[in-house]
Formats: C-alpha cells, structure tokens, sequence
C-alpha cells in the first residue's frame, strides 16, 4: 500500500497557505501532517571571480528572531517563482535586491528546503557576474517592505565561516560550498 492523502484542509491564506492533511500512511495508519504551501523559490550566489566577492543581502526574518533572537540573516538573493522560467527569475530577484544585471547562470539543484513541512522546491543558481554589471542600488521593492541591506564579501571570508558554522542559511551555505568545489582557485589565497 502506498501513501494517500484522503482529506485536506485550509487552515490560513495569505502570502502562504496552510494546510492540515489527513493521511493514509502505507501501514494503513491514518495521521495528521502540517502542509505550508507557497510554491517554488530560486536562490542566486552572484560572485565576480576577478575581484574574489559575492554580493548577498542581509535582512530581517521574523522567524529567526523569534527562536533565536537574530535579529537580521546573510543570504542569497531569492524569492518566489512567479514566473514560469527559474532563471528569469534569479535575474530578476538580483536586480531587485542587489542590483545586479546577470548574464550567466550556472544551474546547481533543484531542491525542497524543508519536507517535512514545505511544499517549497528552490532552484538554485551561481551566477558570475563583474563589477560593471552593478546597474542599480538594490535593496528590493519599497511595495514588499524587506528591507534589505547589500551585503559584499570577500569569498574567502565565506568559506571561513562555513568552515567556522557561521552561515546559517542553508541555501548560502550550500551555495558557497558548490563554488568552492567547482572554483576551488577563487578561495585559494592571492
């Protein structure tokens, strides 16, 4: 016997949706799991191998804060698929949030970031970019109220802190470790 999902329920709507399930478990069992749906997602590490830097945002997560008390998160740029192309969409969360225009992308994984709860997939990208490609202040949209800060760091400094436990966004993390295996020599010291 396989899995069913026999019941589905809205719980909450809004920028997310939350559902409570009713499953039939492959022993027969019947339980209840928590679905968060809000789609799919891109992640972009935009890095310029000339001057061994990454651009990244820092910005308020309400979650975070609440656990923990931090108050603002490294990250990629990223945000929510709303269009049909992942990769017109890291192009687009880069100029909204880092000004970046990109060019090239480099495909890593597409991803759930948290199954157990999440319907999220996130398509993850590197992206090379130099600096002329800075086009604009970035910091996302005012209408979205993120308040993002641009954030450059030297890679090398990436990899120390994921080597130290430090990056605690998945995302940037596996990102990072990515570029250090497929551009080993971007890390290396000068």
């Amino acid at each position: 016997m396989t899995a069913e999902i026999t019941a589905l329920e809205l719980r909450h709507e809004r920028w997310a949706r939350m559902f409570v399930a009713t499953v039939r478990l492959p022993d027969g069992d019947t339980a209840l799991r928590d679905i968060e749906d809000h789609g799919r997602a891109v992640a972009v590490l935009p890095y310029d191998g000339e001057r061994r830097v990454a651009l990244l945002v820092r910005q308020f997560r309400a979650p975070p804060f609440h656990v923990a008390g931090e108050a603002s998160m490294l990250e990629t740029p990223a945000g929510r698929l709303d269009e049909s192309d992942p990769a017109a969409c890291a192009r687009r969360e880069a100029m909204e949030e880092v000004g970046l225009c990109l060019r090239e992308l480099e495909p890593v994984l597409v991803t759930w970031t948290m199954p157990a709860l999440s319907t999220e997939r996130a398509h993850l990208f590197l992206a090379p970019y130099r600096a002329a490609d800075r086009v604009a202040a970035g910091g996302g949209l005012a209408s979205e109220q993120e308040g993002i800060a641009v954030v450059e760091m030297a890679l090398a400094d990436l990899a120390a802190m994921a080597d130290g436990g430090t990056l605690t966004e998945l995302k940037l993390f596996a990102l990072v470790q990515t570029l250090r295996l497929r551009r080993p020599e971007l890390f290396a010291a000068p």
